[in-house]
């Protein structure tokens, strides 16, 4: 499967809400996320902050992690607000105590980071009860948008991963481009 990051040179069109939305719109997000506003938040593959930015406004403490600097670099020039904290890493190495984070979730990333150690490393940092989120491009999709199908999962894969992972799924939708999955931990 794929694991590429996104071409930060192309930052640029991750902020263009009438196509971000299109796939997952704010209010599902925030749904999913079912978030208070004491909760820390892990956003991972935050790339320009798009989906981080929405979440922002509901959490407490908010985690903005992507592997690419110049991702954060755009962010930083885009104004980052204040309860979000810009962290360059990958998802497999978080710097992160365990069972700090409330909530994690992925928007369009999974992708990218998918692996056993990925998702062990998200559960070992999730609070008992933590949450986690994934909203990704489906195999199942055109390719019209988004990675190429073969660096696609599809959601049952995905969803069989996060179990394997010791999460509790509890919320699976398959879309025609993409799917979204709940877990908790176990």
């Amino acid at each position: 499967m794929g694991h590429h990051t996104f071409d930060a040179s192309r930052a640029d069109k991750l902020e263009r809400p009438e196509q971000r939305y299109r796939f997952l719109s704010a209010e599902e997000l925030l749904w999913a996320l079912d978030i208070s506003s004491g909760d820390t938040v892990a956003d991972l593959g935050s790339g320009t902050g798009f989906y981080t930015d929405v979440v922002a406004t509901h959490a407490g403490d908010v985690y903005a992690i992507d592997v690419q600097e110049e991702m954060h670099d755009y962010y930083r020039e885009k104004g980052v607000p204040q309860n979000v904290e810009l962290v360059t890493s990958e998802v497999a190495d978080l710097p992160f105590d365990a069972s700090t984070v409330d909530v994690a979730f992925s928007t369009m990333t999974y992708h990218e980071f998918a692996s056993a150690d990925a998702l062990a490393e998200i559960r070992r940092t999730l609070d008992t009860e933590g949450r986690l989120v994934i909203v990704d491009w489906a195999a199942t999709g055109t390719g019209d948008h988004g990675p190429p199908l073969d660096e696609r999962f599809t959601a049952e894969a995905a969803s069989t991963a996060l179990r394997d992972s010791g999460f509790r799924l509890e919320h699976d939708a398959v879309r025609p481009e993409t799917f979204v999955l709940i877990g908790t931990v176990e």
